[in-house]
Formats: structure tokens, C-alpha cells, sequence
């Protein structure tokens, strides 16, 4: 049946990513195995993060809800860190045969590998927006870089910027790894300026890398939650 700690659910548009603009039911578990120095949910990581128990089948009538009273067809499982969820991938399974479209972000320091192995068993395959931590957050040294040749196009590889030093190191993975999904570059809210990262891309002449906006900081407050 699968055993989750759900932090919290709501619909929304996706803020970012591929499918920005989008509405999309978002799970958000607790737990991180991080402590990126900006990061925006560390009210959910904590040990003792308020949580409600769920199941694979109880986040699934969830779904089924959001579908019947959004029509929804994206979901995205977040956290936290969704990978440290046990049963995770048997959410997966659940929610393909509900026939929607999944997405996993996933901060870069989970292996990929067993996760795969269990959706390749139960055969499903969600899409992957997997983060690679740069300096600014602290948490470089527990990047798991064997993650690079599990990506496949249809994932999307993020960085999230908060300084120059960040944008310099992100081309350096980008040209050591060549990852072969679509790339983005994210600004630490409030701490780089979008403008200075799009001059950085000019300079550096990448025309594969996209810059992205975190939408819902601008349409709601940035601090606000369930959005």
C-alpha cells in the first residue's frame, strides 16, 4: 500500500520548468537529506515537519478528485526530497494508470538508479527535474553526479543560481557531464538579478541553457504556501 508523510496538497499552476504556466495537482513530502542555505520549503524538512500519513491509494483518490474537479493532467511530487519516500514509485505506477503526467523533482544527492529499477519493474516512468546544487547553497560536496547518465531528454536538469560564481560553475558541470535533457538556469529570488543571468548567457554563448522565473513568487507572495 505504500506509507507517506504528506506535507501538504493543492492545484496550482506549475511555477516552473517545462510545464510552467500549467495547472498541476502538487504532493509535497517531508524529509530532506539537504540543507541548501536558500532554500524556500525548510519548513517541510524538518524531523519534525507536521505531516499526514498517506497511502499510495490515498494519494491516488486525491488525484482522482483533482481530476474530476480540475481536469488536471500534471502532477508533481515534491518535497522535501520525494525520493526518500519508500513506496515512491509505486505512487508512480498508480498515478500513470490514472493516465497522468508525473513529475519528480528530485534534488540531485538521491541516486537515481534504484528508483528507476523499481518504476523499469513496475513499468512506468515519470519525468525527472533534477537540481544540481551550486556553492551558493552549501551542498555541492553531496551532488551524486552518476545521476547525469540517467536523465533522458524528456527530464529536465536545473540550477539554481544565486550568484556569479554559481552561473561560472553551472557551465562548467554543463561542459564536464553534457547532460542530455533540457537545462535551465533559476535565480535565487531576491538574490540575483534575472537581467545580470540573461547578460551571463549572451557572454557564455548558451543557447541550449533556458532561463526560468519561479511564477508563483510573482503572482503571489514569495513566502506564501499552497500556491
Amino acid at each position: 500500500m505504500g506509507n507517506f508523510r504528506l506535507a501538504e496538497h493543492f492545484v496550482s499552476i506549475n511555477g516552473e520548468g517545462r510545464n510552467a504556466g500549467a495547472l498541476a495537482l502538487f504532493l509535497r513530502f517531508t524529509g530532506c537529506d539537504l540543507r541548501c542555505d536558500w532554500c524556500d520549503t525548510m519548513w517541510a524538512n524538518e524531523k519534525d515537519a507536521p505531516y499526514t500519513p498517506a497511502t499510495a491509494s490515498s494519494l491516488a483518490d486525491i488525484a482522482k478528485k483533482a481530476i474530476e474537479e480540475y481536469g488536471i493532467r500534471f502532477v508533481t511530487l515534491t518535497g522535501g526530497e520525494p525520493l526518500l519516500q519508500e513506496d515512491i514509485a509505486e505512487l508512480c505506477g498508480k498515478l500513470a494508470a490514472l493516465g497522468l503526467n508525473t513529475e519528480i523533482e528530485t534534488n540531485g544527492s538521491a541516486p537515481l538508479k534504484p528508483f528507476l529499477e523499481k518504476c523499469r519493474k513496475i513499468g512506468t516512468r515519470p519525468v525527472l527535474t533534477m537540481d544540481y546544487k551550486l556553492p551558493s547553497s552549501k551542498m555541492e560536496k553531496h551532488m551524486c553526479t552518476e545521476n547525469f547518465k540517467y536523465l533522458q531528454d524528456f527530464d529536465t536538469l536545473k540550477f539554481v543560481c544565486a550568484s556569479r560564481t554559481d552561473l561560472f560553475r553551472a557551465v562548467e558541470v554543463i561542459n564536464e557531464f553534457k547532460p542530455k535533457c533540457r537545462i535551465y538556469l533559476s535565480p535565487v529570488f531576491g538574490r540575483i538579478d534575472p537581467a545580470e543571468m540573461v547578460e551571463f548567457m549572451k557572454e557564455n554563448k548558451l543557447s541550449d541553457v533556458r532561463l526560468q522565473l519561479q511564477l508563483h513568487k510573482f503572482i503571489w507572495d514569495p513566502e506564501k504556501r499552497g500556491v
